[in-house]
């Protein structure tokens, strides 16, 4: 099993800019390709991004490209998704994702792992 922990979120104004670290229980993190995903109230989840097991591949949703960028430190276990010019439709839980498959974690529902979430509130 893998475990999952997202940190970083809070209440930002609208503009803003805010981290969000995920890191992983993993032996070989690097084996797993990782992404993020969202939930607004009352919505489905969403894919937001995916990175490849090395980081040398990222995928975005359309509605976050050029905004939020994926990275990860396969030497730290921990993936991160940078988020700027936010909007308040980007307030979310955000959760964390993994999966031996890059294809499970670049679409929805995605992932085979998960972390519990963590909240991001963008104001107007």
């Amino acid at each position: 099993q893998v475990q999952l922990v997202e940190s970083g979120g809070g209440l930002v104004q609208a503009g803003g800019s805010l981290r969000l670290s995920c890191t992983a229980s993993a032996r070989t993190f690097s084996a797993y390709a990782m992404g993020w995903f969202r939930q607004a109230p009352g919505k489905e989840r969403e894919f937001v991004g995916a990175i490849s097991w090395s980081g040398g591949v990222t995928f975005y949703a359309d509605s976050v490209k050029g905004r939020f960028t994926i990275s990860r430190d396969n030497a730290k276990n921990t993936m991160y998704l940078q988020m700027n010019s936010l909007k308040p439709e980007d307030t979310a839980v955000y959760y964390c994702a993994a999966s031996r498959s890059l294809a499970v974690v670049k679409t929805s529902p995605g992932g085979d792992y998960w972390g519990q979430g963590t909240q991001v509130t963008v104001s107007s």
